[in-house]
């Protein structure tokens, strides 16, 4: 997995992308502490999202996802930055997130995370 930076040099704002992120360390949360916008991996809302639905055999975390959801998921990490512009990613077709309707949609309004969708517009 990688993660990139990408700085405005007209603004000095900083964006993080991360589409595959399988574990968050303390180096990491500081340099997403650092950014303005976080491009987070939405893949799995649950670890064993595959293997419940029939559609794979390997958790989210053996493939390099961290999950949105228990302890040490995403939205865990992603409490720890308050400041920061949040958005979901990488969002896999099991993913409840995409159900506008859904309770987990509702959960990541309530902590003010974004699910990508395209023509989504970031300004830095």
């Amino acid at each position: 997995n990688i993660g990139l930076i990408v700085e405005d040099l007209r603004t000095g704002g900083k964006l993080f992308c991360a589409p595959g992120l399988g574990k968050v360390d303390a180096p990491l949360l500081d340099i997403m502490a650092s950014s303005d916008c976080l491009l987070g991996d939405g893949t799995m809302w649950d670890d064993d999202e595959m293997q419940r639905r029939g559609v794979g055999t390997r958790t989210g975390r053996e493939m390099g996802h961290l999950a949105q959801s228990g302890p040490g998921g995403m939205l865990e990490v992603l409490e720890q930055l308050p400041q920061q512009r949040k958005v979901l990613i990488h969002i896999n077709n099991t993913n409840p997130i995409l159900d506008e309707d859904s309770p987990e949609r509702a959960e990541l309004a309530r902590r003010n995370v974004e699910v990508a969708y395209d023509g989504m517009s970031i300004e830095l």
